[in-house]
């Protein structure tokens, strides 16, 4: 971990153990905010906003309306990619990719209580990351998804084996994962899973997110 990180701001790793990253297009018509607190009532420990077609101020609207929703839940609230809309509505944590806003440039900008994590797709990206302020990385993607269509070849579970030796910063698994294989995805090195579409597009989000906590606890024994 970088002399600038701190574990997780205050929040601690196990707040990474099971991340939802949201979709409104899978949401089947539900408001975004009725998914969240059935998979935060299920138990999703950590929300990342992911708004690829908002505008900022729509962007900024949803980001204080979750902000509301999962404070008194002592649940985080990470915005996707934007470093602007994570401070106009009081967010958390922000969620870098590679060709998003640098991460220095983040750090200066962010408040020091907000964390940052960063996707790594390379084992180039995970060597850079022990430079940079950062408090967790992304491995993105594990298996191969269709949630991110610019997605870079799938880590596998062999790949993210080889990133958990190359860091000692908390790794957050993301793509293709579900309560079938969540635990499989601990027990190579991952010290938490994000999900889209395994509780966006279930029927019972909350169910979902109950059925994910468990296989991810049970991945960590």
């Amino acid at each position: 971990m970088t002399e600038h990180a701190t574990p997780m701001r205050g929040w601690g790793a196990e707040a990474l153990r099971l991340m939802l990253v949201t979709d409104d297009a899978l949401a089947g018509g539900r408001p975004l905010e009725e998914i969240v607190a059935a998979a935060v009532q299920g138990g999703v420990r950590c929300v990342q906003l992911r708004e690829k077609h908002l505008g900022t101020r729509a962007f900024v609207a949803r980001g204080r309306g979750l902000k509301a929703l999962l404070a008194p839940r002592r649940v985080p609230l990470v915005i996707n990619d934007r470093v602007d809309v994570a401070l106009a509505c009081g967010a958390d944590g922000v969620h870098l990719g590679q060709s998003d806003m640098a991460v220095e440039d983040a750090r200066r900008l962010l408040p020091p209580a907000v964390f940052i994590g960063w996707s790594v797709e390379t084992l180039d990206d995970v060597r850079r990351a022990a430079a940079l302020p950062l408090d967790y990385l992304g491995t993105s993607p594990v298996f191969a998804t269709t949630t991110k269509l610019d997605a870079a070849p799938a880590w596998g579970l062999d790949g993210l084996r080889a990133v958990r030796a190359a860091t000692a910063l908390p790794l957050v698994a993301i793509g293709g994962l579900h309560a079938g294989n969540a635990a499989q995805v601990l027990a190579h090195g991952a010290d938490g899973i994000a999900v889209v579409s395994a509780i966006c597009s279930a029927a019972d989000p909350e169910a979902a997110a109950r059925e994910l906590a468990l296989a991810v606890a049970e991945g960590a024994r």
